[in-house]
């Protein structure tokens, strides 16, 4: 489970820091600070995503079946995403954190329709 999860994490960082890293193009910090900063935005929401929202969802007795709970992951991820770039001053940041994670989410997707993973 910790291997699996590994993947994905590291899938979704692949995906997602580089669009967070272009959405910070203007404010004054390092190239190494927004890639610390990109970073750190999946991986308050990954594990939680991962390990915590399907077990809330196993024990209601998946509501609404897995595709409900992919919505609810993913609002989370994005909400929660949106608000900590918020507060770090990026614009927009309601748009990069959907359009992060429906590229991450698609292409994890995708990836593991064609090649089994992640």
């Amino acid at each position: 489970m910790v291997t699996a999860w590994l993947g994905a994490f590291v899938f979704t960082q692949v995906v997602e820091g580089p669009i967070y890293v272009r959405a910070q193009r203007g404010q004054k910090r390092s190239l190494g600070a927004k890639v610390i900063l990109a970073l750190v935005a999946s991986a308050i929401t990954h594990p939680i995503v991962w390990f915590v929202i399907p077990a809330v969802w196993m024990h209601a007795r998946q509501l609404g079946g897995y595709w409900a709970m992919v919505a609810i992951a993913e609002a989370f991820a994005v909400g929660v995403e949106a608000a900590y770039f918020w507060a770090l001053g990026l614009k927009r940041p309601w748009l990069w954190a959907l359009g992060a994670n429906v590229a991450s989410a698609g292409l994890g997707f995708l990836s593991r329709a064609a090649f089994g993973w992640p």
